[in-house]
């Protein structure tokens, strides 16, 4: 089913565009604390923090250690804008589909107020089943609960699995109906919403790569560094990441949430007592953890997730561990990669060796000869379905989301990524990478250019439809 998604998917897409590349960011790494801190806003639990405490959440980001490299990602990242952060979040890395899903239940379990949920792909047997189910029965209990889905990631699921939701009170809406006569007015066949955001309460919230898929009901161990059974590839054993969120990142994933359901028009409208994004719980600080929630789509303004990731290679000094599900990402991203290589940094990429969707695995690959040649060192993970969609840059700048390094997700896709700053979170980030790394095959520089001449030919008509997938 999901290789028919996102074929399809590509084959609706438009060329779009993106900024000619733009010189790449200088760090000010001679500024000080206290001007780094007048080009941030601060969130917290309570409320805006003032700039002598901006001042001093620096230095307890600079205190984890490397305190160069914090100071040289916030400078670059607010060298073109004032950026907005939020603190007081404990964060949590979860992988794979039982651990995501095991901390989704737990938490929908405790919702008392709210349950929003956005995702691009909702099925309607195994593991969706059980979350239809739990919904219905929260909704019982009083809880508001909406759930908008993509219409064409969803476009295999039953119109009764939906519609058990809706006779149960549970409010669902098609993000840019397929028929445009279904909702007039809300029609955009290229526009998707490849968003993944559980948000409970306004307290907690998850997103990363997961999809509410049977796909995930496997860990991906079971294929570690071997092939899995002839046809069972691409149904089991999926890679991914999500990442769990409690403190004001979770009231701002409800947020966007909010601004999609009321954007697409979807009914009825939240009510502003339950959206009121206070803490019922007296502004209790959640953790010590600094994120920025990066939205990015076609009506988005701003930094988006092109630009932050753009933003962060280019500001590299030690260290860009990349793994990517869909790699096709185009001249300015490549030039940024080689750029880092060539000036020093150790840049490693974890890519897949399989896909459900071939023709991005083979675009991607047409870029491998001048990234290895630039000193990139480049890896495929072994057999299981790499998903996940994640960078850990110096150590210190982490992102996970759903946006790939691909067309589609930098033009013409709702997308959501968080980055969280600071050493300790990127250690567990760097630990996971090492992790996957020994589940990898590296791609031989000198080995490369021998592949066979069919594999050539599809590299290079897949890069001649690169801005359609």
């Amino acid at each position: 089913m999901l290789s028919c998604t996102l074929g399809l998917a590509a084959l609706l897409a438009g060329c779009g565009s993106l900024e000619p590349r733009r010189q790449p960011v200088v760090a000010d790494t001679v500024v000080s604390n206290v001007q780094l801190a007048s080009r941030l806003q601060v969130a917290t639990a309570n409320d805006d923090l003032r700039r002598r405490e901006r001042t001093n959440l620096i230095g307890q980001l600079q205190s984890e250690g490397r305190p160069d490299l914090v100071k040289r990602h916030l400078a670059a990242m607010t060298a073109q804008e004032r950026v907005r952060l939020v603190a007081d979040n404990e964060v949590h890395l979860l992988v794979d589909g039982p651990q995501t899903f095991a901390a989704m239940f737990k938490s929908l379990e405790a919702a008392r107020r709210s349950i929003w949920l956005e995702s691009y792909i909702i099925e309607d047997a195994d593991i969706a089943v059980r979350l239809r189910d739990l919904l219905i029965r929260k909704r019982a209990q009083g809880v508001d609960v909406r759930v908008i889905y993509d219409a064409v990631g969803s476009i295999g699921t039953s119109r009764d699995f939906f519609q058990s939701l809706r006779d149960a009170g549970v409010h669902t809406c098609a993000f840019n109906p397929i028929n445009p006569l279904s909702r007039p007015g809300y029609w955009g066949i290229n526009h998707r919403d490849h968003r993944k955001i559980l948000a409970v309460d306004e307290q907690q919230a998850f997103t990363g790569g997961i999809n509410i898929s049977k796909v995930y009901s496997s860990g991906s161990s079971f294929f570690k560094k071997h092939k899995p059974p002839e046809g069972e590839g691409k149904d089991n054993g999926w890679r991914d990441t999500q990442v769990q969120m409690d403190g004001p990142a979770a009231a701002e994933m409800a947020r966007i949430v909010r601004q999609t359901w009321d954007a697409q028009g979807c009914k009825p409208a939240v009510d502003p007592s339950i959206a009121t994004g206070s803490d019922p719980k007296g502004g209790k600080k959640r953790g010590d953890k600094v994120m920025q929630v990066i939205p990015s789509g076609p009506d988005e303004k701003g930094m988006d997730t092109y630009v932050s990731l753009l933003t962060a290679l280019d500001a590299a000094q030690q260290s860009i561990h990349i793994t990517m599900a869909y790699f096709s990402p185009g001249e300015d991203m490549v030039q940024a990669l080689c750029d880092a290589a060539q000036r020093g940094v150790q840049v490693q990429l974890i890519l897949p060796s399989i896909s459900d969707f071939s023709p991005v695995l083979y675009a991607g690959r047409s870029y491998y000869e001048r990234l290895l040649q630039a000193g990139v060192k480049l890896y495929e993970l072994d057999s299981a379905v790499l998903h996940a969609k994640t960078a850990v840059v110096d150590g210190v700048w982490s992102t996970v989301g759903s946006s790939n390094m691909d067309w589609r997700s930098f033009v013409s896709n709702n997308e959501i990524n968080v980055v969280v700053l600071g050493r300790d979170f990127g250690q567990a980030m760097e630990a996971q990478f090492s992790r996957d790394l020994a589940s990898s095959t590296p791609i031989e520089p000198a080995q490369w250019p021998k592949r066979p001449l069919m594999e050539k030919l599809k590299e290079k008509g897949a890069r001649l439809f690169e801005r359609l997938m």
